[in-house]
């Protein structure tokens, strides 16, 4: 072996007789790229593994008071947009009359169009920034994506047809309607022993946003809210169903088909 002395260290050189190794050019990239490409293929993998699951398991039917067998007489319906979902429920004199606070908000319940009432749930910040896409901003964005305080939203309308794109109509009982109806009421934050109004956030004139217990985000939000709704109504939904046409595949599986009175559910 020789040596070589480089300020007072002592390096040893290989014999000269020893071949040397020939980096392969590129070959750590290459292989990194792979690994990186091999790891976005199963995060996909497991996403959509994730959703497969959220959609094909059924979550049980959890609702106060015993569960009966009876007609199916009423109707609600559930509007979905690509990113959302609000329950409409059928106006009569119960409903204006247990809604009634939604007038301490400027909404007017005595509209002779009105004919349901609108409700949905979702993050304070996006919610009430973002009325159209038009309206979408980064910072209500990137809040959804982690903690936001929640809000209920209820808005007035007139007719809606059953079979009209992204309106799903489904029947259920009384009873059904009956915990729907309290479900939502529980939705509202009580402030002094009332529902606490969001006094300006409003989109107009018929509508109004309310405080909710509990915070949002992106993975826990509007759509598995509606999704419980739902479940108090008697339906059975997917385990886990973020999304919108998540939603409405897991109840197209789960449910008899007579409970739907419009075939918009893709």
């Amino acid at each position: 072996m020789h040596k070589k002395k480089v300020h007072g260290d002592v390096f040893c050189l290989e014999s000269a007789s020893k071949p040397l190794k020939t980096p392969a050019v590129g070959g750590g990239f290459q292989s990194v790229i792979s690994r990186i490409f091999k790891g976005a293929f199963f995060v996909v993998l497991a996403i959509v593994a994730i959703a497969a699951l959220g959609i094909v398991a059924p979550r049980l039917l959890w609702h106060d008071g015993q569960a009966v067998t009876a007609e199916r007489s009423q109707q609600i319906l559930v509007l979905s947009n690509p990113i959302h979902t609000d329950i409409a429920i059928p106006v009569d004199s119960d409903l204006i009359s247990r809604f009634a606070f939604l007038r301490t908000a400027g909404v007017d319940l005595d509209n002779p169009n009105l004919r349901y009432i609108v409700f949905g749930w979702g993050g304070r910040s996006f919610y009430t920034q973002t009325r159209t896409w038009a309206d979408l901003k980064a910072g209500p964005l990137l809040k959804s994506f982690t903690l936001d305080r929640a809000v209920i939203h209820a808005e007035l309308a007139g007719e809606i047809p059953a079979n009209a794109p992204d309106v799903t109509a489904i029947n259920i009982d009384a009873e059904g309607l009956e915990r729907l109806k309290r479900f939502i009421l529980g939705s509202f934050e009580q402030t002094d022993n009332r529902p606490s109004p969001l006094i300006g956030s409003n989109y107009g004139p018929n509508d109004a946003f309310f405080e909710a217990p509990g915070y949002f985000n992106a993975l826990m939000g509007c759509n598995t809210w509606t999704a419980a709704g739902l479940r108090q109504a008697g339906l059975t939904s997917g385990l886990w169903t973020p999304l919108p046409w998540m939603l409405r595949l897991s109840l197209s599986l789960h449910n008899d088909r007579d409970r739907f009175a419009s075939t918009q559910m893709n």
